[in-house]
């Protein structure tokens, strides 16, 4: 009776990984216009810039007005995502500008939330994440003669400057959250700078 014959061992097949399976949004632009079939695809718009657009607000307005103005930024993208420019990979010109807009109603808010860091020095966004603070301006901004500086800019100038220095957007980008050409980003930006040095006697804020 002869043995049968022995089977060769096969090694266990390898899978290839694919990178994006875990992300099946590559970026903003793909999540979005899935979330037009899907709408709770577009949670996962929340999941990604929640956190930051809420420390933006939280500078401006405080912890109290935050969380309402992140959750009506959201409800307002959701209902016009329709619309969004799926032109762009990166949704967060378009959030924060939404958030922009809803902290523009609450100028009064801003000004008095100003007024008492520059008396206080306490940051509510950076208390706890004292590696976070942003080397332009966050690094000042416990400092009471910035925060009073910021407070008597106008709106506007105000607007770009922090969209660019808390948001961490570019010029394009903030020329974009606020529909605003790219010049006029650089002029406002120019004069809220100046406004500031002033102010601060010429110092340099980001020193």
């Amino acid at each position: 009776m002869t043995a049968p014959p022995q089977q060769r061992e096969e090694p266990p097949r390898q899978v290839a990984h694919d990178p994006g399976a875990d992300h099946p949004f590559p970026d903003d632009a793909a999540l979005i216009e899935s979330s037009w079939q899907e709408p709770e695809a577009f949670a996962g718009l929340y999941d990604r810039h929640a956190v930051p657009i809420h420390r933006y607000v939280s500078r401006r307005l405080g912890d109290g007005m935050a969380d309402d103005i992140v959750g009506d930024t959201f409800l307002a993208a959701f209902r016009r995502r329709r619309g969004y420019d799926l032109r762009y990979p990166d949704a967060r010109p378009w959030l924060y500008g939404i958030a922009a807009n809803l902290i523009g109603k609450h100028r009064r808010s801003e000004v008095r939330m100003l007024r008492a860091l520059a008396r206080t020095g306490a940051d509510p966004a950076i208390e706890g994440h004292a590696d976070r603070i942003d080397s332009r301006v966050s690094a000042a901004a416990v400092q009471g003669d910035l925060a009073v500086a910021v407070s008597g800019l106008a709106a506007r100038d105000r607007d770009v400057l922090l969209l660019v220095a808390w948001a961490d957007l570019s010029y394009e980008q903030t020329a974009t959250a606020l529909g605003i050409p790219l010049g006029t980003v650089r002029s406002r930006l120019h004069r809220a700078r100046a406004k500031i040095r002033e102010a601060l006697g010429d110092r340099n804020p980001a020193s």
